[in-house]
C-alpha cells in the first residue's frame, strides 16, 4: 500500500500545482451549491419549548411603560407601582417607598434606593444620609416640609443594600419618568452615581457633579450622595458649592 504523504511532500505537490497555474480544486463529482437540503434538522422538544416560553414571557419594561402612562396623578402612579408584580425586589421589601416632601415643589431630588430605615418607615432619606441631606437643604433655605420633593430610582430596598441591577433600573425607569412629569419640578437634583446612571445613562459622579444637564425635560444637577459625604467628609466642600449653585438658580423661580 502506498504510504500517506508527509507534510513536506504534500507542500511540494501543492507548490508544483500552483506553478502550473492551478486556481481551483475540483471534486470528483459536481456539487450543486444552490440545492437545499431535503430536510432541515428538527429542534429537540426542549428547545422548542424554550423558544415558546421566551415568546410568551411578558416584557416588564413595556408593562411598566403602559402602567405609568395610564397614571393621571401621583396617587394613581403610586397605586400603579404598588400593583406592579415584575420586580423581584418587591417580594423582599417591607414597604413601597414612593416619595416625601411637597409635590409640585421647585426642587425634586432623586436618590438611589431605600435603605433599611427607609424600607421600615416607607419614606426616602430618613436614615443617617437623610439627616445629613436635611441639614444640607436647611443651609440654603430648603426643606422637604416646604419646598422640596424627594423620591428614588427604585421604590423597594435591594437585599443587603446591594447596588441596583440594570434590569431593575430599566423596569422602574418608566415610573420615575412619569413621576417627574406629574410632580412638575423646575429643577432635578440627581444624588449619586446610580441616580445619574438611571436618569442620564452616565456614571462618574466625581467628574459630572456640579455640571448642569437636562433630564426628563428639566434642568438637572448631579450631586454627591449624602451617604458618600458621610464616608468622605472632604467632599462636602464640592457639595456646598453645588447647593449654592442650586440656590442661585432658584432665586428667579421663587
Amino acid at each position: 500500500m502506498e504510504s500517506a504523504l508527509d507534510h513536506t511532500a504534500a507542500r511540494a505537490l501543492l507548490e508544483w500545482q500552483v506553478e502550473l497555474g492551478v486556481t481551483e480544486a475540483i471534486l470528483d463529482a459536481p456539487v450543486n451549491r444552490f440545492e437545499l437540503a431535503d430536510k432541515v434538522p428538527a429542534k429537540p422538544p426542549s428547545a422548542v419549548a424554550a423558544d415558546a416560553a421566551a415568546r410568551d414571557k411578558p416584557d416588564p419594561v413595556r408593562i411598566a411603560q403602559q402602567a405609568a402612562a395610564q397614571a393621571g396623578d401621583l396617587d394613581a402612579l403610586r397605586a400603579a407601582m404598588a400593583g406592579y408584580e415584575h420586580c423581584e425586589l418587591k417580594r423582599g421589601a417591607r414597604n413601597l417607598v414612593f416619595a416625601d416632601g411637597v409635590a409640585g415643589a421647585a426642587v425634586m431630588i432623586i436618590g438611589e434606593a431605600p435603605g433599611r430605615e427607609e424600607d421600615s418607615k416607607g419614606l426616602p432619606f430618613v436614615g443617617r444620609a437623610g439627616l445629613l441631606l436635611d441639614r444640607m437643604l436647611t443651609a440654603v433655605d430648603l426643606s422637604r416640609d416646604r419646598n422640596v420633593y424627594i423620591t428614588n430610582v427604585l421604590p423597594w430596598r435591594p437585599p443587603q443594600n446591594r447596588d441596583p441591577r440594570p434590569d431593575e433600573i430599566a423596569m422602574m425607569k418608566p415610573f420615575l419618568e412619569r413621576h417627574v412629569q406629574l410632580a412638575k419640578p423646575k429643577f432635578l437634583v440627581l444624588m449619586g452615581n446610580h441616580a445619574c446612571q438611571a436618569v442620564l445613562g452616565r456614571k462618574g459622579i466625581t467628574r459630572i457633579r456640579g455640571n448642569w444637564t437636562e433630564a426628563f425635560g428639566c434642568p438637572a444637577l448631579p450631586m454627591f450622595h449624602p451617604a458618600y459625604l458621610l464616608r468622605t467628609p472632604a467632599a462636602k466642600r464640592e457639595a456646598w458649592a453645588d447647593l449654592l449653585d442650586l440656590s442661585a438658580r432658584l432665586e428667579p423661580a421663587k
